[in-house]
């Protein structure tokens, strides 16, 4: 068992090394191994429920999903760096595992990532990932922190209900050196929900608009919140529930695109909405509504351990 462990290590160690190699073959493989190709076929496949060479050519599709995704290179030149002699059969492989042309995958694309059971996979940029010693398990406080920050903003727009277009409008004054145009009120419950609305367009491969955060009413906020919120707390619950924080998806409408992990993201949306939340807070409470106090996640996360 331990020498089929050590030659199942060593040949992700030669197919990490070789992924610029795409015309190796199976025989060239087994002789840096210095084992015949049968052996070598029959240990990977026991050790990672997949053929060697299917595995290697599934990496490598992977991996020219990613250029696509996130490069302008031409398709050919992909096609060739993933093994491929010509567009056509490029294509046709791309297609059985994507469902797609890899033409209209650069136009949306979506999950990089195979379904397989090995969890052996591409990792972007350049590398592969490989099985955790320990899955990222699900755990209950990242979902309870999202829960939290959903709940303070629904609160931030019921307690702002009680304010003045004027006082809603007033400048936020931060004594750092910040943004020079100064929040408001207004702009922060509008970006502390649009941020998830933002997020949950990159994720479907969807555009958002920004205009909508333009001077918006507390009605529309307390709408698109309740649309929003649903959708983004599924995303976190999935990744969670299945260990897959560190999956990845790309944000095509940046240019170049940008390729972003769930964990990441979710990391992302907390730290600067507890920034945006705290400043709401201390607006509110300056204009005498003062019962979110700080906005401290603390008791609210306690409570709904308890209840």
């Amino acid at each position: 068992m331990t020498g089929s462990r050590d030659t199942f290590a060593a040949w992700l160690d030669v197919l990490v090394d070789t992924l610029d190699e795409p015309g190796l073959t199976g025989e060239q493989i087994a002789d840096r191994l210095h084992l015949s190709r049968f052996h070598l076929d029959r240990i990977i496949s026991a050790a990672a429920g997949e053929a060697p060479s299917a595995l290697r050519r599934r990496v490598l599709l992977e991996r020219s999903a990613f250029r696509l995704a996130a490069s302008r290179r031409p398709v050919l030149d992909v096609a060739v760096e993933a093994g491929y002699g010509s567009h056509e059969a490029f294509t046709r492989a791309f297609r059985r595992a994507y469902g797609t042309t890899p033409s209209a995958w650069r136009a949306r694309p979506g999950v990089i990532r195979l379904e397989v059971t090995n969890d052996i996979h591409f990792h972007p940029p350049g590398g592969i990932r490989l099985p955790a010693q320990r899955r990222v398990t699900a755990m209950d406080l990242v979902q309870k922190m999202v829960e939290h920050h959903i709940w303070l903003t629904s609160q931030l727009i019921e307690c702002a209900t009680q304010l003045t277009d004027e006082q809603l409008d007033e400048p936020i004054v931060v004594n750092v050196d910040d943004d020079p145009d100064p929040s408001t009120l207004r702009r922060i419950i509008s970006r502390l929900v649009g941020q998830m609305a933002m997020w949950n367009a990159t994720m479907a491969s969807r555009e958002y608009d920004f205009s909508l955060e333009e001077h918006e009413s507390l009605t529309s906020a307390r709408r698109r919140l309740a649309e929003a919120a649903p959708v983004f707390l599924d995303h976190v619950r999935q990744a969670t529930d299945q260990g897959r924080l560190d999956d990845v998806f790309v944000d095509a409408t940046c240019d170049p695109p940008y390729v972003c992990s769930y964990g990441a993201m979710i990391g992302h949306v907390l730290t600067f909405a507890a920034h945006r939340r705290t400043l709401a807070v201390r607006s509110l409470d300056k204009h005498g509504v003062g019962r979110l106090g700080w906005g401290d996640p603390i008791e609210w996360i306690d409570a709904a351990h308890r209840a």
